[in-house]
């Protein structure tokens, strides 16, 4: 596995069998869920959306699935800790 600080990202078919992606998820307010996700080519992507409330953990897929892509200057400032790997545009 290649190693960018904290996030391992596949260099091999038998790395990519065992990857599996790192989830962060924000909230905006109660009903708004920003949520980012690492991609096996090595970088990660941030989108948002409006949820229930009700249950964040489960209501992160539903972000992820159908939410709006976050362009790079905004994900950046809500997701510091991914500062050092590259935003899929």
């Amino acid at each position: 596995m290649k190693r960018i600080n904290d996030f391992a990202f596949p260099e091999t078919t038998a790395d990519m069998d065992m990857w599996q992606p790192t989830i962060r998820v924000k909230a905006l307010a109660s009903k708004v869920l920003c949520v980012a996700r690492t991609r096996c080519e090595g970088a990660w992507s941030a989108y948002v959306d409006a949820v229930p409330g009700q249950r964040h953990s489960v209501e992160a897929q539903g972000v992820l699935d159908e939410g709006v892509k976050l362009p790079v200057h905004l994900a950046r400032v809500l997701f510091p800790e991914f500062d050092d790997v590259p935003y899929s545009g």
